[in-house]
């Protein structure tokens, strides 16, 4: 369970157990089988794997499936062999706050310069009286629509998010930083970004153009060992096994966690997820939102929000359904979606969650004041309203009404976008077996559908380390 604690304010989230309860098991033929001090790779695009990556240290290990051959001639009995894989847990061993207190005031001033550079629009008074000079900034009028939202919410954050810190100290799962002298303090390496996922959405494109043909949905079973490359584009993918499965895009590899399925393509690409004719009870949307931060750094992508606005969700969304879109802690954003977007996919917003992020040690990860950068995001809930009818659910699928101003406070991953998982505190809304779907996804989940153009991104083998298992 991702949740460790649940109180009156949210959930105490644990991102890395959640990922980490998938059944990362790679199931796949060995040959020559279990043969002493040699290397075997061999099978559903098995890896020859070192004992150290690219990333990090990671001794693997083979362990031997029940389903065993005769032997052969080299002594060898197994017929088949299972690898165990774990996200790297070093990722989400964050300690300290990413900008404290003490240093917040240099920041602040060398944010000031950068959005000077940038063109924004601010004006700045000074006046010297005696030796001391003072100085006075008028902040636009996006700051000052986002400082009065964040006076509204302020108190709602602290005390929630303390409450649910303290049940984390008290249990564990949260420590005193004395607590954890012994933990290794050096920086965490993040994994090189081989994967070339917004390519191999341009090879889709181009090689839908080409075929000009619907392809069905392409199911993995139990026994598939192989799979083409070609195979995996400009369609949905799923994994119907109860294990996962390696694949092999652009020579890099990722894990496929079963009973997930996935389309990797961009937003002119996504009639394959309208052609499987499917519709969710559960859409999670996480937009590419345009903000000074990602022009500066030219992370990702980003789109306007009419091209978010383009997005088909009257057609993916069964009736009834809900509706989670992360927002940015611009109050034009949140406008947007309350206002705009939602009325026009015929969604009722219906409340408004943060996400706020910590520390191992129960510390915001930004000081809740800081006037550029807060510890939390936003979530806008809301459901498909029904034209022409009351918004009336059967009695048979009845489920809660959404509760309004609830904290998901979580520890983050170390890589940039990776969200927290939203199944476990959204299952009590959506109607039992439903359907879920996340859009703009980064990674995949059993039992959801994922689609954008790096849907695999954080699939990626650097970020899995292999697990010792014993025949």
């Amino acid at each position: 369970m991702s949740v460790v604690h649940q109180l009156s304010p949210g959930w105490l989230l644990d991102h890395l157990s959640f990922i980490n309860k998938i059944n990362y098991r790679v199931h796949q033929p060995q040959e020559p089988c279990c043969r002493k001090n040699e290397s075997t790779s061999v099978g559903f695009d098995s890896p020859r794997m070192d004992s150290k990556s690219s990333f990090g240290s990671s001794a693997t290990f083979v362990v031997c499936d029940s389903t065993t051959k005769p032997g052969n001639k080299d002594g060898g009995n197994c017929g088949m062999f299972t690898q165990k894989y774990a996200f790297r847990s070093e990722l989400f061993h964050v300690t300290k706050p990413y900008i404290t207190a003490a240093v917040h005031g240099e920041g602040q001033q060398r944010s000031e310069r950068e959005d000077a550079a940038n063109g924004v629009k601010k004006e700045t008074a000074t006046s010297i009286t005696g030796k001391k000079r003072k100085k006075c900034v008028v902040f636009n009028q996006g700051e000052l629509d986002a400082m009065e939202y964040h006076t509204k919410i302020r108190e709602q954050i602290l005390d929630g998010s303390l409450r649910l810190i303290q049940e984390g100290l008290k249990s564990g799962f949260l420590y005193q930083l004395f607590e954890k002298q012994d933990q290794r303090s050096e920086p965490t390496s993040l994994p090189p970004d081989a994967c070339s996922l917004p390519g191999l959405c341009e090879l889709a494109k181009r090689s839908q153009a080409l075929g000009e043909v619907e392809l069905p949905t392409l199911r993995l079973r139990e026994e598939d060992l192989s799979v083409a490359e070609q195979d995996l584009l400009s369609r949905v993918v799923e994994n119907d096994s109860s294990f996962s499965k390696m694949i092999t895009l652009m020579g890099q590899k990722y894990l496929l966690p079963p009973k997930s399925s996935f389309l990797l393509s961009d937003i002119s690409c996504m009639q394959p997820l309208l052609n499987c004719r499917k519709t969710f009870d559960a859409i999670v949307i996480d937009p590419p939102w345009q903000n000074k931060s990602v022009k500066r750094s030219n992370r990702y992508s980003y789109l306007s929000p009419l091209q978010i606005q383009q997005v088909p969700i009257p057609q993916l969304a069964a009736p009834d359904c809900l509706v989670v879109t992360w927002v940015t802690n611009r109050q034009k954003h949140l406008r947007f979606v309350k206002d705009e977007l939602y009325p026009s996919w015929s969604v009722a917003a219906l409340a408004e969650w943060h996400w706020v992020k910590i520390t191992k040690t129960g510390e915001f990860v930004f000081p809740l004041d800081s006037p550029h950068k807060k510890p939390y995001e936003g979530l806008i809930l809301g459901r498909v309203q029904e034209k022409n009818t009351l918004p009336l659910r059967s009695t048979d699928a009845e489920v809660p009404p959404i509760p309004d101003h609830k904290l998901i406070v979580s520890v983050p991953c170390a890589v940039h976008s990776h969200k927290p998982p939203l199944a476990e505190v959204l299952k009590d809304y959506i109607k039992p077996g439903g359907e879920c779907l996340e859009l703009f996804a980064r990674n995949l989940q059993p039992g959801w559908t994922s689609w954008g153009n790096e849907v695999l991104k954080f699939q990626h083998m650097d970020y899995f380390v292999a697990l010792e298992s014993g025949c």
